[in-house]
């Protein structure tokens, strides 16, 4: 009985694991981007609107491993141990959707750094709200029309047409909206937790090298 669960847990993982990774890749690809364009670019070539472009392209993929919860309810059917649940498919989930929205915050904190650098600071939380505007359609069109990122380019009046069709719907709007209350309101917390993390390491790193640099050499 025990043999059995256990090659139930880890053919249920292995199955997971291709999935994961590749969401998880799809929400690094954003956050790397970010870094690139927002803190080491200077924006007005052609190259970083390109790259502007494709960020905003791939950045749905981050917060869209929220939805992937509903694997959890399926996986939950089909392990029926409450131990196994609670000790490896839940952490395991946990990990993957809060390390995907994780990237989707620190690319928005890249983003606002960048417009506090070019002296647009007043921009920030209108830019914030219209991003998190934009990810809920993407993680609609994701979820229920199964488009992907790179539908902009293999088949943009497919994603034109019926992405616009569809939104426009009592259900999708509601859907949209929901998402969009969800991801500002998780943003919004986990903003000022990666902030707060961020600022505590910063304060530790200037306190140890006072404290280095107080010793005296013997």
């Amino acid at each position: 009985m025990k043999e059995e669960l256990i090659a139930r847990v880890v053919q249920v993982l292995r199955i997971n694991m291709s999935w994961m990774t590749w969401n998880l890749f799809l929400a690094f690809i954003p956050l790397a981007l970010s870094v690139w364009l927002f803190r080491f670019r200077r924006g007005g070539s052609w190259l970083w609107w390109l790259g502007f472009l494709v960020f905003y392209a791939f950045l749905p993929n981050a917060p869209y491993l929220l939805t992937d919860v509903i694997h959890l309810i399926d996986d939950i059917r089909t392990i029926q141990s409450v131990w196994i649940i609670t000790l490896v498919l839940i952490p395991v989930y946990l990990l993957v959707i809060l390390g995907g929205f994780e990237a989707y915050v620190i690319s928005l904190i890249n983003w606002g750094y960048y417009l506090h650098r070019i002296g647009k600071s007043q921009w920030i939380w209108r830019v914030e709200l219209i991003t998190h505007f934009l990810c809920a359609v993407g993680v609609y069109w994701g979820r229920f029309l199964r488009f992907n990122s790179w539908d902009f380019i293999t088949q943009p009046d497919a994603l034109l047409t019926k992405g616009v069709e569809e939104i426009l719907g009592k259900q999708p709007l509601v859907i949209i909206a929901i998402t969009f209350v969800v991801l500002a309101g998780l943003y919004w917390i986990m903003k000022r937790v990666t902030l707060g993390l961020s600022q505590q390491d910063s304060r530790i790193g200037i306190n140890s090298g006072r404290t280095k640099s107080n010793t005296p050499n013997i």
